[in-house]
């Protein structure tokens, strides 16, 4: 599979023919330097929040300077249980997750919080028994499954493994919480969490078996690397085929923006600096970039974490961001990757723009296209089991971090989040959309239909470093949030209809 899968890059120019945009390198950036690029998944800050099988308490979440959402509290807030009353929950749909690694423990992990927050159980997840129309989690490894534990040793430490684990419990539990009728494949490969030349490779390959044999309507991708952390735009562009594939199948491919703002960083030699050097211009991450995958953006939702009927807003409770936003549901968050493509040019379906939107120039595809909350000041609530020797190589503070609860954030959170909103759409449509992105901007090309529709994120600046500038939120599409957040209930239905 690997070598007929890389020997479709040589088709990938005339593919994207077929597609929405076109891919050509800007000029506009300082040279890149010739190194491959970090790879990492994009849950960027969490907390562990209690050690014990039940979820804490808000009061627990606030004492550490933050609120914690809930399955229950996070759908009222995008208005997605309109949707379960119509018996529309992702049934019949497959979302592929896709991380390295996997996790030893995540069909414990899922039951654990299935268990605490009365999710639909999933055939698949420990102490399940399976019948007849349960959705289904399954784990596809791709090229084998090595144990998700930290590299021994005094060695680089660039194969740790922890990090993906806790990755993986966040997408997974927070994609069947949006959707729980769905099914649910975790997809893993067995590559270093720093590229080197197997990891992009294997990755897309892995990706573009679940293509070729049919087995998603939806991929979830919570990791990339700047586009100027390739070596070239034609080493990046290689990649891409898996997309391709995917958009001429009616699979919808969604990836997280990345949780540095603009700054994001160049790949380090081993024994380099560390962290690794920051480039010093306004970068987007790859994929999200790519005009076939949706970008999904973030934000502080700063709305009440106990209501579980309506969306209500909060600015009294932390974090900070909302406190100091009175009246506000949402703020585009400091560290959510935006800006503008030094790879892709602007794609069509980005033509035509919501009055007062930040522009989009011809030459630059605009990122990300979408967001969900993200912030873990505003987090979700996860459930993850680690070793109970403290060899997990999560560190929580001074100390390693444990078996429990953690208040998660990152764009990591928004991605699969997503993902689920997606597989409703694809069960209301009655299989898969495709690639959504047109659809998304044609219902927001309409004022009353992006009124309606979308939580324009208006408030907020992605200058994560001070020393690379951000964008601020605008009013319609601007690089921290894209067109905003879902009115999921009325949004979903729209977006179908423009499919078609």
């Amino acid at each position: 599979m690997l070598s007929s899968a890389l020997g479709r890059a040589g088709a990938v120019t005339t593919a994207i023919a077929l597609t929405m945009a076109s891919a050509v390198a800007v000029t506009t950036a300082p040279a890149r330097a010739a190194l491959v690029p970090l790879f990492h998944p994009t849950v960027s800050d969490y907390a562990q929040v209690s050690a014990s099988e039940t979820p804490p308490t808000q009061d627990q979440c606030f004492s550490v300077g933050r609120r914690c959402f809930t399955p229950q509290s996070t759908r009222a807030a995008y208005d997605v249980n309109a949707l379960y009353s119509q018996g529309l929950d992702g049934r019949g749909m497959t979302i592929a997750i896709v991380d390295a690694y996997g996790s030893d423990t995540i069909a414990h992990d899922l039951h654990v919080y299935d268990q605490a927050f009365g999710l639909a159980p999933m055939c698949g997840e420990e102490g399940v028994a399976c019948a007849a129309g349960m959705p289904t989690f399954g784990q596809f490894h791709f090229q084998g499954s090595p144990a998700t534990k930290p590299q021994p040793g005094k060695g680089t430490h660039q194969e740790d493994k922890s990090a993906w684990a806790l990755e993986v419990s966040l997408d997974v539990e927070t994609a069947h919480a949006i959707a729980p009728g769905a099914n649910i494949l975790l997809v893993t490969t067995p590559t270093a969490e720093t590229l080197g030349v197997q990891g992009f490779p294997t990755m897309m390959n892995a990706e573009q078996y679940v293509v070729d044999h049919h087995m998603a309507n939806v991929v979830s991708q919570s990791f990339g690397s700047a586009e100027d952390a390739f070596g070239s735009p034609q080493s990046l562009l290689k990649l891409r085929h898996a997309f391709v594939s995917a958009a001429q199948n009616g699979i919808t491919v969604l990836a997280s923006t990345g949780d540095d703002g603009t700054a994001n960083q160049r790949k380090s030699p081993v024994g380099g600096p560390n962290p690794a050097p920051v480039i010093p211009y306004p970068t987007v991450g790859w994929p999200a970039s790519d005009p076939l995958v949706t970008g999904v953006g973030g934000t502080y939702l700063c709305t009440d974490p106990n209501n579980v009927a309506a969306r209500v807003v909060d600015s009294a409770d932390p974090p900070a961001k909302c406190q100091a936003n009175p009246g506000v549901a949402e703020v585009g968050w400091t560290f959510s990757g935006g800006g503008y493509s030094h790879v892709f040019s602007r794609p069509s379906y980005q033509a035509t723009l919501p009055a007062g939107s930040t522009p989009i120039p011809a030459s630059a595809r605009g990122v990300p296209d979408i967001a969900l909350q993200a912030s873990a000041g505003t987090g979700a609530l996860v459930y993850l089991t680690l070793p109970p020797d403290g060899q997990s190589g999560l560190i929580c503070g001074s100390a390693p971090c444990s078996t429990g609860w953690y208040d998660i954030g990152g764009t990591s959170l928004s991605c699969p989040q997503w993902a689920g909103l997606v597989a409703i759409a694809d069960q209301l449509n009655g299989g898969g959309l495709g690639l959504i992105n047109p659809a998304l901007y044609k219902v927001a090309a309409d004022p009353a239909k992006y009124a309606a529709d979308y939580y324009d994120v208006t408030v907020g600046n992605n200058q994560a470093d001070p020393t690379v500038p951000g964008y601020p939120a605008t009013t319609g599409w601007d690089p921290i949030t894209g067109l905003g957040t879902p009115d999921a209930a009325t949004l979903l239905p729209a977006l179908v209809l423009a499919s078609h």
